[in-house]
């Protein structure tokens, strides 16, 4: 029997992607519980999203960055192809300090793109290898699998497990971008006066939580590669 049916080798293969899932949903649900809750914070202003975002890229002379409104909830992004952000239905009409925190977020990655800031411009460079990665890295590892008693076999094991690195290479890119996005939010929101007090804790409260899923992103890519290493090394340690 191959060595990845064996007992030991299942669990081994199983419990990364049982951790990881776990503690992806757990962020996630995090940042929907938290935006809920400061989605009743109104600020005093009545200021919705879209007339901060507005407000902020204006402020910054991004006047040819358009804000569009997109469909679904916390689906909020900015298109750097486009030059536009995209603001959720539950953001772009809302006056909640929750709203106003996430356009914000995403105004700091379009005044990212413009500054030329470091990081993502890293991360925009990695993405076309991350794509490659995140399509192959799956096949050619469990091709590897199968052909496990070749040397063949053993060379298209590592090929997968260097694919996917790529991919955790990407996430741990996006954690300065995305937190440094934050930080230029609440500076933004606060030096323009366009939150203060209560508000401006809100809209903090919900970033971290925000910021909490791309951590467990990271969390769960680096978990996955611990289980890929450690399948090769059974494998090579079952033919040794």
């Amino acid at each position: 029997m191959p060595y990845y049916f064996q007992t030991s080798s299942f669990w081994l293969s199983i419990w990364p992607i049982i951790i990881g899932m776990v503690i992806c949903i757990i962020a996630s649900a995090n940042v929907k519980a938290t935006f809920n809750r400061y989605s009743d914070i109104h600020n005093s202003r009545g200021i919705t999203g879209a007339q901060a975002a507005r407000q902020i890229l204006d402020s910054n002379g991004l006047y040819n960055v358009g804000i569009e409104l997109v469909s679904g909830k916390l689906s909020d992004h900015y298109d750097p192809r486009a030059n536009v952000v995209h603001l959720s239905e539950s953001v772009y009409n809302s006056t909640s300090a929750a709203a106003v925190g996430v356009a914000a977020h995403e105004c700091g990655h379009a005044v990212q793109h413009a500054v030329g800031y470091t990081p993502i411009k890293i991360r925009q460079a990695v993405i076309p290898l991350t794509n490659i990665g995140s399509n192959l890295w799956y096949i050619i590892f469990v091709l590897g699998l199968a052909l496990s008693s070749t040397v063949f076999g053993e060379t298209l094991i590592t090929v997968g497990i260097i694919l996917f690195s790529l991919v955790v290479l990407f996430q741990l890119i996006t954690l300065p971008v995305e937190f440094n996005a934050s930080r230029r939010a609440m500076t933004t929101l606060e030096s323009y006066h366009i939150l203060d007090g209560d508000e401006l804790k809100s809209a903090g409260k919900v970033l971290r939580a925000a910021a909490m899923t791309y951590v467990a992103a990271v969390a769960n890519a680096l978990l996955q590669l611990f289980r890929l290493l450690a399948i090769a090394n059974n494998r090579r340690d079952g033919r040794s």
